[in-house]
């Protein structure tokens, strides 16, 4: 079985962004050369995720407004937030949406239903991340 790992690195112009990253992991596959295994994904930081889900401005929108009335932003709202942080919103949107995804390669290509994409989802941006890439097959 081979391996191949790989970094991205983000660092948002906003403090909340949904970041299409598919074609940054269908590269990484290709230099894999891995023909049929398992892709994971996943945020190395405790306030941004990796999910997928439809590419499609509107329900970005639906998302990100949503993820605002479970977990409004606020300095008062959140024990965290006593610590002198002001990001307890986002580690609670980080939880909602989940940490990785595990997509299967399948013929040297991500294997997606349809309209699936990989997103990079950033809660408390504005300052560097990584998200890390594992491929594993043969």
């Amino acid at each position: 079985m081979k391996s191949y790992t790989e970094y991205l690195t983000f660092n948002t112009k906003n403090r909340i962004e949904l970041i299409n990253i598919t074609p940054k992991i269908e590269e990484a596959v290709k230099k894999s050369k891995i023909k049929e295994g398992l892709c994971l994904v996943n945020a190395m930081h405790i306030t941004s995720s990796v999910f997928i889900n439809d590419d499609e401005e509107g329900f970005h929108q639906d998302l990100k407004d949503w993820l605002e009335k479970l977990a409004p932003y606020g300095k008062d709202k959140y024990k965290h937030n006593l610590t002198g942080e002001d990001n307890g919103d986002s580690h609670l949107k980080r939880t909602i949406l989940g940490r990785e995804v595990v997509i299967a390669i399948t013929g040297g290509k991500l294997d997606f239903g349809p309209w699936e994409q990989v997103f990079y989802g950033e809660f408390d941006g504005q300052r560097n991340k990584r998200v890390l890439i594992k491929i594993i097959g043969e």
